[in-house]
């Protein structure tokens, strides 16, 4: 099975990924523009919420093992106040990458920190905020290529990390699953795939081998098996498309279950 991405290249994605967002920002027409992926958003307001996340997290990696986040981070998120002039606010936002990268440096990958994902398959780490945070980055700059008219797939390294990266950590529960016991697997056209099965349990995701032409597929084990490109699995799962752009082998409505579904426990 593949390795996860070693942290020096998640830094390293962070950063390019930011740089690939201030790019859009830059060539756009103007921060006002509607970002058609996050409803009610401008521009302006992607970039306020990115580089706002930035700084929250470098606070909380800063910060070492705790409870919750530090209160003064979630004062600065809450009092966020950034520059209106596009020059500005770029030079902001890159600072505020800049921050984070630093602080996920200074702290090294597997130092302790506090994370929304507790109860996930997920580290609560500075690894695991390093992986995180290169999919928010990379799904906001989706976001904003989609608001400039010209919206790119993910890079394939990204994409491939990403779709494990949001079932370890946004699916992964010990909340129970209130339907009858299923599966979903997920089966990337670059050759990796992944199983979520639900059940009393709650949510737990493993890598499975790739169906092959030889092998076929176990259809009895999956009540809903979803194939597309890497960015395309990425991309419907943080609902930035839906399930009919991509292959969907079994009960789609399982798919509407599973999107409807909020855990007690994440």
């Amino acid at each position: 099975m593949e390795e996860n991405l070693e942290f020096p290249d998640l830094l390293r994605l962070i950063d390019e990924r930011s740089t690939a967002f201030r790019v859009v920002v830059a060539a756009a027409p103007g921060l006002d523009a509607q970002v058609p992926t996050c409803p009610g958003w401008t521009l302006f307001d992607l970039v306020k919420h990115l580089g706002g996340g930035d700084r929250f997290w470098a606070a909380i990696v800063g910060a070492g093992s705790a409870d919750a986040p530090p209160a003064e981070a979630v004062a600065a998120r809450a009092a966020l106040e950034v520059p209106r002039e596009r020059e500005a606010l770029l030079a902001w936002l890159d600072a505020s990458t800049q921050l984070l990268l630093g602080a996920l440096r200074a702290a090294g990958s597997e130092s302790g920190c506090w994370t929304w994902w507790p109860a996930s398959q997920s580290p609560q780490t500075s690894g695991g905020v390093a992986r995180r945070r290169v999919q928010e980055t990379a799904v906001h700059t989706y976001d904003a290529q989609l608001a400039g008219g010209a919206a790119q797939p993910l890079p394939v390294e990204v994409a491939l990390d990403g779709v494990e990266e949001f079932l370890f950590t946004v699916c992964g529960t010990p909340s129970a699953w209130p339907h009858k016991p299923t599966a979903f697997d997920f089966h990337s056209a670059e050759g990796r795939s992944w199983r979520l099965t639900v059940d009393g349990d709650g949510a737990r995701t493993t890598r499975i081998p790739a169906p092959t032409a030889a092998t076929g597929e176990d259809s009895d084990a999956a009540g809903a098996s979803v194939h597309g490109t890497a960015s395309e699995l990425v991309l419907y799962l943080y609902d930035r498309i839906q399930a009919d752009s991509l292959h969907v082998d079994g009960d789609a409505g399982l798919l509407d279950l599973l999107r409807a579904w909020e855990p007690e426990e994440k």
